[in-house]
């Protein structure tokens, strides 16, 4: 069936609904088995070592970057409409909110793609924590938050009414942003080699980043033979998680790629820890931990909306399209997180003395 037929069967939110479902399969699926994490890895990195988290999380975003920065090339899809590229960027917003994404995740143990994959294997702490990081997500996009997001994300805008498109800023000939991807996935195998990561964990970290890519291309797709405009876009967890509280709580909410996202990868992690064996209930270790956590997923909540997408919305979808803002949140997450663990550990060891 092509694409036309499908759409005049379904209808073209049911459509971008069922693309939502499938990219979000596949990305629960492999960000279970890789273990994917942007917290793992900037802890990692902070620590000093260049070890497996590091690894995982480099080959996702180069995959991300590589399929899509080819189908560019090759005139597959076109991201200069994207729903993050249409309109202006923040650039204040990419700084405190990356920071305080980055703060958030190490708290809660998980950033907001994780505690969901989390919750599909029956991790109560991260059912806490996502519950949380989607109320406050949806205050901070419509509700009492929304005010002070507005100021924060005002400060600082670029200019044109667009984000910026790194790669055209720096006049950068056609094919860099494959090259990139192309030198980071090779940076990637030699992290991997070094610390002996199996090949079904590599397959599975590509698979992440591939998902990102089948949610560009599908939306992209979709905007290609609807009569009304269809949103341009890819997996990230913000706004999907606050829209898929309001499913909940507005019937008349739209059906939408968001919708069909997040409850796919939910249904992707689950198989993936059921035909793993890896189903098991899991609750918080103690007062001072369920504070933590918390407390940062209401960071990540209010930060991720911030900066425009959290660790998968900015970090690797915005990555991948090397939309300027995006870059920026996603170094500061690495900051916010890297300094938010040196702290605790600093703490810690005072604590100890």
């Amino acid at each position: 069936m092509d694409m036309v037929a499908l759409v005049e069967r379904l209808g073209e939110t049911p459509t971008a609904a069922l693309f939502g479902l499938l990219t979000g399969m596949v990305f629960g699926i492999a960000a279970q088995r890789s273990r994917f994490c942007l917290r793992a890895a900037t802890v990692e990195f902070g620590r000093g070592r260049m070890g497996d988290k590091v690894a995982v999380w480099l080959l996702t975003f180069s995959t991300a970057a590589v399929w899509v920065q080819g189908a560019r090339l090759a005139g597959l899809i076109d991201t200069t409409e994207a729903r993050m590229m249409a309109v202006p960027g923040s650039w204040s917003g990419a700084v405190l909110g990356g920071l305080m994404f980055g703060t958030g995740m190490v708290l809660a143990r998980g950033c907001s793609g994780r505690l969901l994959v989390l919750a599909a294997t029956g991790n109560l702490r991260s059912v806490v924590s996502g519950l949380i990081f989607a109320v406050v997500a949806q205050m901070s996009l419509t509700g009492w938050l929304a005010p002070l997001r507005d100021w924060l994300a005002s400060l600082w805008v670029t200019q044109g009414g667009r984000n910026l498109d790194l790669l055209s800023a720096l006049h950068l000939p056609q094919g860099t942003g494959l090259v990139v991807g192309l030198a980071l996935a090779l940076l990637a195998l030699d992290v991997a080699r070094r610390n002996r990561i199996g090949v079904a964990r590599l397959v599975f970290a590509s698979g992440v980043g591939f998902a990102v890519a089948l949610g560009w291309g599908l939306t992209y797709a979709l905007s290609q033979v609807s009569f009304d405009p269809v949103q341009i876009e890819s997996a990230t967890f913000t706004g999907p998680s606050a829209n898929m509280l309001m499913f909940f709580l507005d019937r008349n909410t739209v059906i939408d790629f968001d919708i069909g996202m997040v409850p796919g990868v939910f249904l992707g992690a689950f198989l993936a820890a059921w035909f793993g064996k890896e189903l098991r209930f899991q609750g918080f270790e103690g007062t001072q931990t369920m504070q933590r956590a918390m407390f940062g997923a209401v960071l990540m909540g209010f930060g991720g909306m911030l900066a425009g997408g959290c660790a998968i919305g900015a970090g690797v979808t915005g990555g991948s399209i090397f939309a300027g803002t995006a870059w920026l949140a996603l170094f500061c997450m690495w900051l916010g997180g890297m300094g938010t663990d040196a702290l605790l550990r600093r703490n810690q060891s005072l604590a100890a003395v």
